[in-house]
């Protein structure tokens, strides 16, 4: 329910949709003279919403705190399993054309093939069956093995989870397959501007804590005007897409929290136990020194 849910919500609130329709009621009002400032007051409102997303710079706005939420962290030493997430291939002309068609998330492949080979004892796990709710034949999970072929890795390297439709199917899902125990370390891999959601849904359904790789990246950190209508409108839904999808998931119990954001490297006090000075230091937070050994005197 909640998938067909969102689908229907966000082709009404899509920002190319919603601009459509405002443009086409406002056409009809101007015809009305009862009406006709309504429509000119919408008309003015839709020309100033689209002039505003291609001279100002409303999407890097939108996405720079996302794909800041979680930095890139030096590779690990070890690592037990790599989950990417599906959405870099279009499933749609996959399946048309008889071969994988990546998109501009194609670096989520790339990164994972990458990292594959780091680390060659640690599970490789892909997770994407249908996002399009007209089409659930248009699984990417198949053409993600042909396209990690492609990309050098053995045709068993990897799993396959291919029902998900969803980031929350993404995490639970694959969780049910893998069965990931508390201590191991996996790596996520997915576009920055996904993270947040995506970390926050693999909480939620009880992963071990991830370890962000994030990709994809779609500015270069500082906030610059597209200057092109067309683009801005589609990186402006875009951003909004992700934070409207933070927003219904924190609703839902799908996240665990409204904006999800790394964890501070726990600290294990067992590991100083059995010295209590070094103890006493690591547990003295307001500043003061340990005390002072006292240094006995032999006498003369």
């Amino acid at each position: 329910m909640f998938f067909w849910v969102s689908k229907i919500l966000w082709g009404i609130a899509s920002p190319g949709n919603l601009l459509l329709a405002v443009l086409a009621l406002a056409w009809g009002l101007l015809g009305s003279a009862r009406w006709r400032r309504v429509g000119r007051t919408l008309l003015a409102g839709a020309v100033l919403a689209l002039l505003a997303v291609t001279v100002l710079p409303v999407a890097d706005w939108l996405t720079i705190p996302l794909e800041r939420r979680f930095p890139a962290r030096p590779p690990p030493e070890r690592v037990d399993g790599i989950l990417v997430l599906g959405g870099a291939i279009d499933g749609v002309l996959s399946a048309a054309r008889g071969g994988p068609a990546l998109n501009e998330a194609a670096e989520r492949m790339v990164a994972a093939a990458e990292l594959a080979r780091r680390y060659p004892s640690a599970r490789l796990v892909f997770s994407g069956g249908s996002g399009v709710a007209t089409r659930p034949d248009a699984v990417e999970a198949p053409f993600a093995r042909m396209a990690f072929v492609s990309l050098g890795l053995p045709p068993d390297r990897a799993l396959y989870e291919d029902r998900s439709r969803n980031t929350w199917e993404n995490a639970t899902l694959s969780r049910a397959l893998l069965a990931p125990q508390p201590g191991e370390t996996w790596l996520l891999v997915t576009s920055a501007w996904h993270m947040p959601r995506a970390v926050g849904s693999l909480r939620a359904a009880g992963w071990p804590e991830p370890l962000a790789v994030p990709v994809d990246f779609r500015t270069a950190g500082e906030a610059v005007a597209p200057f092109d209508a067309l683009v801005g409108l589609a990186r402006t839904a875009l951003a909004l897409r992700e934070w409207i999808g933070l927003l219904a998931y924190r609703l839902d119990g799908r996240t665990d929290a409204l904006f999800p954001a790394p964890l501070e490297p726990p600290v294990a006090p067992s590991r100083f136990c059995g010295h209590v000075k070094v103890l006493l230091a690591c547990l003295n937070t307001s500043g003061a020194k340990p005390p002072a050994e006292r240094t006995e005197r032999t006498p003369r």
